[in-house]
């Protein structure tokens, strides 16, 4: 056999042998509410309102999205 293809061999056998060597993919768990911790006033707090785009000193979180407990469903395009 020639050089090029004994390297070849040894290339696929290489990244066949790393393919059915490599970690399996661990799942993530999913996020909880209780995995966010957004700061939020506190009650009696004057909040300030703005319109248009305004930079403050102060930030405050006065609310933070729907946090949706079910799956979200998509369809395949068909």
């Amino acid at each position: 056999m020639d050089p090029i293809t004994i390297q070849m061999v040894v290339m696929v056998s290489s990244l066949a042998l790393g393919y059915l060597m490599r970690p399996k993919a661990q799942k993530p768990k999913p996020a909880a509410l209780s995995d966010f911790d957004l700061p939020v006033p506190d009650e009696g707090t004057p909040q300030a309102v703005f319109f248009g785009d305004c930079w403050t000193g102060d930030w405050q979180v006065l609310s933070f999205g729907r946090f949706r407990t079910r799956k979200v469903k998509t369809s395949s395009g068909k």
